[in-house]
């Protein structure tokens, strides 16, 4: 064989096709939606995936505050921060967040499913996530999936 008959073709930030993308949580299982999330924002549903590229699409979660956690993880599963003083460890519930801010633990499932570094940072920054129904990105008419 002189010559492969194929090539790899690497996905680049001029022929990445981004689009907008709406996903209802209402109801949804909060690990199983948001490792669907970060699929469709790293670019994995896509068959030019290049993995070092920002190839995917952005995502609008509505209705956040729906979500939902199986078993007893509403009120036993602890989230972990430190303020960064000493004794400044703090714990909070899937609960207190979202009586907090309902967005928080949508935000948080996807940011830990992402790469960590500069690709993941910027992956993350294409992640909107609204409490209620609306959103302003009307004008970027995007589509609604189901998952």
């Amino acid at each position: 064989m002189k010559h492969l008959s194929y090539k790899t073709i690497s996905a680049n930030s001029e022929t990445v096709n981004k689009e907008w993308v709406v996903i209802d949580a209402t109801d949804k299982v909060l690990g199983r939606l948001c490792s669907q999330i970060a699929n469709i924002i790293r670019g994995k549903n896509k068959t030019n995936f290049t993995p070092h590229v920002d190839c995917g699409d952005n995502v609008i979660v509505i209705n956040a505050e729906k979500i939902r956690l199986t078993g007893k993880k509403m009120t036993d599963k602890v989230y972990t921060r430190h303020t960064g003083h000493p004794g400044g460890q703090r714990f909070a519930t899937p609960r207190e967040l979202m009586a907090k801010d309902g967005r928080r633990v949508v935000e948080m499932a996807v940011k830990g499913m992402l790469p960590k570094g500069i690709l993941g940072r910027r992956l993350y920054t294409n992640l909107y996530v609204y409490v209620g129904p609306n959103h302003p990105h009307a004008a970027q008419t995007p589509k609604t999936i189901e998952l």
